[in-house]
């Protein structure tokens, strides 16, 4: 069984867009699409096979080598650091990492910020260049209501279209990083299955490059 290819992907809309990019790859499995609900799918023709996991774990199964190869997004790489290899981007699941705020909102400097958000490790880093103190609130649910209830003054979170702060009446004030899907793998894995993990790095290359050229 270890000349399988072992892959997690991210539970989610995220993942069925990497997996049809896989598939469309020549790593199909069609059993993941029956709706079983097994937890492992396998493909003994192309020795391929998949499970899905939560988007956060996805970079532990990997870098414990239950997963030769994984998709996670760069934000989630960015908050645990995990030792793995990011072979690429993969183009889709595209935002960014956002500062936040109440429409016309201005900062006191002469005070500690309050930071409401769901990553505390990015959000220490960048202000930490900036030499800002700052005050991490660590919140798991909607992070827009904090500034709303005085709880924070800002929040760092993920923006996609922004809708949710426009409807709260936040605003991005300053953008941090360009967030979207990785590539990643074991970096044993990585030694071991070298050639299966290169032929599917050329097929994806090849996918996104017709796809940028449309």
């Amino acid at each position: 069984m270890s000349n399988y290819l072992n892959i997690a992907l991210p539970k989610g809309r995220l993942g069925e867009k990497v997996y049809a990019m896989f598939a469309q790859a020549g790593f199909d499995c069609a059993e993941i699409l029956s709706g079983s609900r097994k937890l492992i799918f396998e493909n003994e023709e192309t020795k391929v096979r998949y499970f899905w996991a939560k988007p956060t774990d996805v970079p532990i199964y990997v870098e414990r080598g239950a997963a030769d190869i994984g998709v996670a997004g760069k934000d989630i790489l960015l908050e645990y650091d995990p030792d793995v290899y990011e072979l690429m981007d993969l183009n889709v699941g595209i935002c960014r990492m956002c500062v936040a705020a109440p429409k016309g909102y201005h900062e006191d400097t002469q005070r500690t910020l309050r930071v409401a958000t769901k990553f505390p490790h990015i959000a220490e880093n960048f202000y930490k260049a900036k030499s800002r103190d700052i005050d991490i609130i660590k919140l798991n649910g909607s992070i827009e209501i904090a500034p709303i209830l005085n709880l924070s003054d800002v929040i760092v979170d993920i923006v996609e279209t922004g809708t949710t702060l426009k409807e709260n009446n936040l605003e991005v004030v300053e953008t941090i990083i360009p967030i979207s899907a990785r590539l990643i793998a074991n970096k044993s894995g990585f030694k071991f299955k070298d050639e299966k993990i290169a032929a599917l790095l050329q097929s994806l290359n090849e996918i996104l490059t017709k796809e940028q050229e449309k």
